[in-house]
């Protein structure tokens, strides 16, 4: 039986302690800040991160990994294990994914083995740990992605944002349109679902944009996911950038009253994500439990 090593990076939003508790890899992202290139966690903490972004001045831009970088980590991880399952984020929302698929391709075929399920932050997690489940019970490498990726469209992300200031930065909406949602305390609700970032909803206030979220995915849970609520394979997750304890357990507390009998696994939104909407933004998610 092979011995199967399951690799993710910090887009997971999967800490090092995390990582070290479930038995896997990390590889940490980088991020560019005013110049200067930051690993995630290991360089720059998530509370430095974004007070820097607070910064009118900052810029920031995201780094995908090195072929070099890759490579030099996939053959230490090959010295103790025959076969590596790299989960990347989504392939729609960053070209690190097809670099290491002509990594794999060019230089280690057979031995590493790349999925993407179109995943980030915390449904990427439940990724992680699904198949990391999988390769404990000596599921083959080959077939735990074959596994994920047939699970790529069951998960779904609603994220309030809360100011358009950062979207601004990035060129996603005017600086006169964030001006005005921001006096008018618009709080936009986006979706991921898979492929990309998008619009959902404009709320005013967060009470309403929280319980904007709670519709959405009672409804994505009522309808499309059904099945997989009924074979009881779906997990819910709550996330957010920066926020308190008090924010992040009331809102947790939340989601739990609009879905009893669901175990809430909640964790903070990758700064792949953060970099683009700022602090104080909440999210909800699920994921099907890939088995």
């Amino acid at each position: 039986m092979a011995k199967t090593a399951i690799l993710t990076d910090t887009n997971s939003g999967i800490t090092s302690k995390e990582a070290a508790a479930m038995g896997i890899f990390l590889l940490h992202m980088t991020f560019t800040v005013n110049g200067q290139d930051y690993r995630e966690e290991l360089d720059i903490k998530w509370d430095k991160f974004y007070a820097m972004l607070s910064d009118n001045r900052t810029t920031v831009s995201t780094t995908q990994p090195s072929p070099g970088e890759l490579s030099e980590l996939w053959s230490n991880i090959l010295k103790d294990y025959d076969e590596i399952v790299y989960i990347p984020m989504s392939s729609a929302l960053s070209s690190s994914c097809q670099t290491a698929k002509l990594l794999v391709a060019s230089d280690f075929p057979d031995k590493v083995f790349v999925a993407d399920n179109r995943r980030i932050s915390v449904t990427q997690y439940q990724s992680v740990a699904d198949a990391k489940a999988m390769a404990d019970k000596g599921i083959g490498a080959a077939e735990i992605v074959r596994r994920l990726e047939e699970d790529a469209a069951s998960s779904s992300i609603y994220i309030m944002v809360n100011k358009l200031t950062y979207l601004k930065r990035g060129g996603r909406v005017t600086a006169a349109g964030a001006l005005i949602a921001n006096v008018m305390n618009l709080k936009p609700v986006l979706q991921i679902q898979g492929e990309k970032l998008d619009a959902y909803s404009k709320c005013r206030g967060t009470k309403a944009a929280k319980q904007s979220m709670l519709d959405a995915m009672k409804k994505d849970l009522d309808t499309r996911f059904k099945d997989i609520v009924d074979e009881g394979k779906m997990t819910l997750h709550a996330s957010f950038c920066n926020m308190t304890v008090f924010d992040v357990e009331s809102w947790k507390e939340e989601i739990s009253q609009a879905f009893p009998g669901f175990e809430i696994h909640s964790a903070p939104l990758s700064l792949s994500i953060g970099c683009h909407i700022g602090p104080g933004a909440l999210a909800i998610a699920c994921a099907k439990r890939t088995e």
